[in-house]
């Protein structure tokens, strides 16, 4: 049966996530709350079931890590078949489901692209099936555990932990990890040109209109990754951010964008495309806002992608439903300011929140348009697969319900090496200095992370 506890309100919820956050799949969707402007947070751990996706096989496993079965099935359809039949939803955001990432290159499948292996690659998705979150709504100062009674091992599960969670103790002051190395990038400013101008020619003749085009910092480090994630969530708070921690490595997500909502059957997109940094002084920073906010190549860059976005709604919602209530829009972050626009839609009857993830996967703002064709010319040009980088990490309820973001702003720890990609999208009237310059603003936090301070021409940077 499905319950509920309550529980004292915490604003931090970092404290309450500390009990949890050094146990396999335990999952932190992270409001950025006050600054980041989100109002829920989701925390999760021991899931009684595990959906592992690499290659063409996916593997389920059991709560204990037990091998179930696994296959080449399309695990969109079995992830479905493992939620069953649509629960009535509730007045919490999320009481149980799935809840986990899509990596970007998931997307091959639905894009009928050829796999691109590498031997260090991550899943291209883990989720795992929770009976039960803890959480918290920051706009109510209300917290709570909802459970939706599916786990056979019953309510023990979270219970065993309540007492901590209800009191949570103290956190240490946030240490930043020590750098145990150059900051390398799988692209010299070189290279990045040469890629950049054949980009260009790609553009110019028509192949495609937008293409995202991104390089791949990275770093050892001497720390834990959840301590690392504490440091970035307090420089660069964010509404959709993340941190998952998984057997094989952590993902630690600081994303501005949201990429899917569902609510019943109404769907809302928000894609970000347009960047200024931050200024200095009021007046710097005033200045970058507007001409941001005015810049007629940064609005033809948004509205690209806007209409790719309509385009994929469409695919599975009601006819005449999808609209665009909000274009261009100014939005405000630590370290940047955004051109954010929103689509919503309707879907059609019959049609599962995961149908709509799959049509609109990977999300336009990360690929370019037409989409196939950027993805295409992705791959050719970036020398490293992305893993979790430009896909989604979210949740989809019993329910039905979705919420899920863009991965940007997402760093991957994998036993002390630390992987973080910065990217734009790339458009006829583009400069590879200006663009160059932006991959730099987008990684800032992480490099303030490492100690680092690369400039426009990449001194800093040791190249792999």
């Amino acid at each position: 049966m499905p319950d509920i506890e309550r529980l004292p309100y915490v604003a931090d919820v970092a404290r309450r996530f500390a009990v949890l956050a050094d146990e396999p799949w335990a999952a932190w969707l992270d409001s950025g709350y006050p600054e980041g402007g989100g109002r829920y947070d989701v925390c999760v751990a021991a899931p009684y079931a595990r959906l592992v996706t690499r290659g063409n096989i996916t593997e389920l496993t059991d709560a204990e890590g037990g091998l179930v079965t696994a296959g080449e099935r399309d695990p969109i359809d079995w992830l479905r078949d493992m939620l069953g039949e649509t629960a009535h939803a509730g007045p919490q955001p999320f009481a149980g489901g799935a809840l986990g990432y899509f990596g970007y290159d998931l997307g091959r499948r639905f894009e009928n692209l050829p796999r691109r292996p590498a031997p260090d690659a991550w899943p291209e998705m883990a989720v795992g099936l929770y009976d039960w979150a803890l959480i918290t709504d920051h706009a109510a100062r209300r917290s709570w555990i909802a459970s939706a009674g599916r786990d056979p091992r019953g309510d023990a599960v979270w219970r065993d932990r309540l007492t901590a969670l209800r009191e949570p103790p103290g956190l240490p002051a946030v240490r930043r990890p020590a750098r145990l190395g150059p900051l390398e990038t799988n692209l010299s400013r070189a290279a990045y040109d040469q890629a950049f101008d054949r980009l260009q020619r790609y553009i110019h003749d028509g192949d495609c209109y937008q293409a995202n085009f991104a390089q791949r910092f990275s770093a050892r480090l001497d720390g834990r990754p959840w301590e690392a994630y504490r440091w970035l969530r307090a420089h660069s708070p964010s509404p959709f951010a993340a941190y998952l921690n998984y057997p094989f490595g952590q993902v630690l997500s600081t994303s501005p964008e949201q990429f899917l909502e569902v609510n019943g059957r109404h769907v809302t997109t928000r894609p970000i495309k347009g960047t200024r940094p931050r200024g200095r002084s009021l007046a710097a920073d005033e200045a970058l806002a507007t001409e941001l906010r005015l810049s007629p190549k940064d609005r033809a860059e948004n509205l690209m992608i806007v209409d790719l976005l309509r385009n994929d709604l469409g695919k599975v919602c009601r006819p005449g439903s999808v609209r665009v209530p909000r274009l261009f829009a100014l939005e405000t972050f630590a370290s940047v300011h955004h051109l954010v626009s929103e689509v919503r839609g309707e879907l059609r009857e019959g049609v599962h929140a995961l149908d709509l993830l799959r049509g609109c996967f990977p999300g336009g703002s990360i690929t370019g348009a037409p989409k196939r064709r950027a993805m295409e010319i992705i791959d050719e040009l970036e020398p490293d697969r992305r893993d979790v980088y430009c896909g989604s990490i979210g949740w989809i309820g019993f329910d039905g319900a979705m919420r899920t973001n863009i991965a940007i702003r997402t760093a991957l720890w994998r036993d002390g090496q630390v992987s973080y990609w910065a990217g734009g999208g790339i458009v006829a009237d583009s400069s590879a200095a200006a663009e160059y310059q932006e991959t730099l603003v987008k990684a800032a936090a992480f490099f303030r992370l490492l100690g680092v301070a690369p400039d426009a021409n990449g001194p800093m940077l040791a190249t792999v």
